[in-house]
């Protein structure tokens, strides 16, 4: 069962729309699935916001990216996901590899692996949600899901305190 984003009704589908699609697990694929959605979200007229579009476009791309890096032994192919929901969108990235990864703490000596760490930020930042999940077959899928309105910072920031509703 796919994890829903928060706020969304239980038992509800959390989302109304989806675009699913495979691309080969190659450097080359990053920049060409980016450009994908991005073309997508305008063709299909879906209301991001310009700061959330562009949030997500880098969660997109950090998400192939590791699955190009890290999963195209086993996963020859990576799977992606955009859906649509009446107050979410939503990027999936599935591969065929078992190793669930975690989001590393930034180390200034190493020049890479924050790529979680960085979805991890902006979808705190936004107010969404991000996880990995195993599939049946045995390999996993990593998701972030943004609001389409968003959130004052303030109600996000784990500097600030939760604002009474």
């Amino acid at each position: 069962m796919a994890a829903v984003p928060p706020g969304a009704a239980s038992g509800a589908p959390a989302y109304a729309t989806a675009w699913r699609f495979t691309a080969p697990a190659v450097e080359i694929t990053v920049p060409r699935i980016r450009h994908a959605v991005r073309d997508l979200l305008e063709r299909q007229g879906v209301p991001v916001p310009d700061d959330t579009a562009q949030g997500l476009l880098v969660i997109l791309s950090e998400l192939v990216t590791n699955a190009v890096r890290h999963a195209a032994l086993l996963s020859p192919e990576v799977g992606v996901e955009v859906a649509l929901g009446e107050r979410w969108v939503r990027v999936a990235v599935e591969d065929d590899h078992p190793y669930r990864p975690t989001a590393l703490e930034a180390d200034e000596d190493r020049t890479g692996g924050r790529g979680l760490l960085l979805v991890r930020e902006i979808t705190r930042e936004a107010g969404g949600a991000y996880d990995v999940e195993h599939t049946a077959g045995g390999g996993k899928v990593v998701w972030a899901a943004l609001p389409l309105t968003p959130v004052p910072h303030a109600l996000t920031s784990p500097r600030s305190p939760r604002s009474a509703p």
